[in-house]
C-alpha cells in the first residue's frame, strides 16, 4: 500500500496528516520527497543508517575536439548549451542530463562528469523506516533524489508506505504520486486553501488516481474548500478542527497521536477510511 500525501501549498499540515498516518500504522515506511524543506524526520528523529549522496551527469566538452558545429547546442531544448567566442558553455543547473548532446557531438568532443546534487537518509524510528532527500541550496530540481526514494526496494518490501509529497503540482509532485495507491489532499478552509485543493485534484485526476481530502484548521463559519469538495464530489475524509494546543505541540515536533488518545483514534479512523477507499 502506498499512500501519497499532496497539498496545493506549504503550511496546510501535510507532513502533520503523513507523519501521524505513519505513527499510527507502526510497521511502514515514511518518505519524504519535500526535498527542498524536508522537515518529517524532526518528529520522528530517526536513528540513520545509511547516508549517501545522489549525482546527476553534466556534460564537459573538450575544446580541443570540438569544431564549433553546434550541433549539440541545437539539440538542447533547456537551453544548457551555448557556443560562445571559441568555445562551448555548460549552464550546468538548467542541464536535464539527457546525455543527447555527446550523442549528437559528430567530433566526440562531449563527454560527462557527476554533480552531487544533494543525498538521502535511511533510519529507522522504533518500527518505522524514515527516508528523507535532501537537495543542495541553488539546484533546480529534486527528482533524481525523489526517484531514488521511492524505488530502493530493499527497504519498502512487506510495508505500508507513506509518501510526504512536495507542496503544490510541479513535476517533484508528478513524480512523487505516479505509482501511489491513494492519495490524500490537504487543504485550509479558505478562499486560498480552495484553489489550492483544486491544483491538486485536478493533478490526480490526470493520474486517475483514488483520492479523497482532509480539511485542516477548521472553523466555524464558511468553509470554501468544503464547498468545492461538494460542488467537485470529492470525499471529505476527515475535518480537524483549528486546536491551539495542537499547534503547540506540531511546533515542538511531537507526534500528536502519540502525545493524545483523540488524535491517535481520529488517525486509526483516517487510515482505515483510506484503505476502504482503495477497495472502491
Amino acid at each position: 500500500m502506498k499512500i501519497a500525501v499532496l497539498s496545493g501549498k506549504g503550511g496546510t499540515g501535510k507532513t502533520f496528516v503523513a507523519v501521524n498516518l505513519a505513527y499510527v500504522n507502526n510497521d511502514s515506511v515514511y518518505i519524504d520527497c519535500d526535498v527542498e524543506e524536508p522537515n518529517g524526520h524532526l518528529f520522528f528523529n530517526p536513528e540513520i543508517i545509511q547516508n549517501n549522496d545522489i549525482s546527476v551527469k553534466i556534460p564537459v566538452c573538450d575544446n580541443d575536439l570540438c569544431n564549433g558545429c553546434k550541433k549539440c547546442v541545437l539539440f538542447c531544448e533547456f537551453n544548457a548549451l551555448a557556443y560562445i567566442g571559441d568555445r562551448l558553455m555548460v549552464f550546468d543547473k538548467i542541464c536535464h542530463s539527457c546525455g543527447g548532446c555527446q550523442i549528437v557531438c559528430p567530433q566526440k568532443a562531449i563527454s560527462e562528469k557527476d554533480k552531487t546534487i544533494g543525498h538521502y537518509e535511511y533510519g529507522y524510528s522504533n518500527n518505522i523506516m524514515i527516508k528523507t532527500g535532501v537537495l543542495n541550496t541553488g539546484e533546480t530540481t529534486g527528482i533524481p533524489i525523489i526517484k531514488k526514494l521511492l524505488k530502493d526496494d530493499n527497504y519498502n518490501t512487506g510495508r505500508d508506505i507513506f509518501i510526504d509529497c512536495p507542496p503544490g503540482s510541479s513535476c517533484s509532485v508528478i513524480e512523487s504520486i505516479k505509482d501511489a495507491d491513494y492519495c490524500i489532499l490537504v487543504a485550509e478552509p479558505s478562499v486560498f486553501g480552495a484553489h489550492n485543493l483544486h491544483m491538486v485534484y485536478d493533478l490526480v485526476k490526470l493520474y486517475n488516481k483514488p483520492h479523497g481530502a482532509v480539511l485542516n484548521k477548521c472553523m466555524e463559519g464558511e468553509n470554501p474548500s468544503a464547498d468545492y469538495c461538494k460542488k467537485s464530489s470529492i470525499t471529505i475524509l476527515e475535518s480537524i478542527n483549528f486546536d491551539k494546543q495542537l499547534g503547540l505541540l506540531n511546533s515542538e515536533g511531537k507526534i500528536i497521536s502519540q502525545e493524545s488518545e483523540k488524535y491517535r483514534v481520529l488517525f486509526m479512523s483516517l487510515l482505515e477510511k483510506v484503505k476502504s477507499g482503495m477497495k472502491k
